[in-house]
C-alpha cells in the first residue's frame, strides 16, 4: 500500500514520518509489525504530534468540518491541542456542543432503527 494509506491507518501525519517510511510502499506485514510493536518514532509521533486532522478533531471533540470552521487548517501538536482545551475559545465551545448534538441524534436514530428491527 502507499505510505500515505499506511500513515492514515497508523493515525500519524505522513510528512512527520521518517524518509524511509515515506519513500516506498508499505507491505501489510510491515504495517502489522508497526501496529504490534511500534518503533520509537511512531510512539513519539502518536504522543506529541503533529497530528492529522481526524486525530486533532477526535482529541478536541469536534468534527473535521468544525476544525475548518474554527480556522484550524494546519496539523496541531499535542501541546497545542491541550492549550486549546485549556483556553476553550468560543469556536471550540460552539463546535463541541454541535458535535455532541449530532452524535446524540445519530445514537437516537440508530437506537430507533434497532428497536424497529427487533419488533
Amino acid at each position: 500500500m502507499k505510505a500515505e494509506t499506511a500513515a492514515k491507518k497508523l493515525g500519524v501525519l505522513l510528512e512527520a514520518t521518517p524518509e524511509d517510511f515515506r519513500s516506498g510502499p508499505v507491505t501489510r506485514t510491515r504495517l502489522n509489525e508497526l501496529l504490534e510493536s511500534p518503533p520509537e518514532w511512531l510512539t513519539e509521533l502518536r504522543r506529541t504530534g503533529p497530528h492529522p486532522r481526524p486525530v486533532v478533531a477526535a482529541k478536541l471533540g469536534v468534527s473535521i468540518a468544525g476544525l475548518r470552521r474554527g480556522g484550524v487548517e494546519e496539523p496541531l501538536t499535542t501541546e497545542q491541542i491541550h492549550d486549546l482545551l485549556k483556553d476553550k475559545p468560543d469556536w471550540l465551545v460552539r463546535e463541541r456542543a454541535t458535535h455532541a448534538e449530532v452524535m446524540a441524534e445519530n445514537a437516537r436514530v440508530k437506537h430507533g432503527r434497532a428497536a424497529k428491527a427487533a419488533s
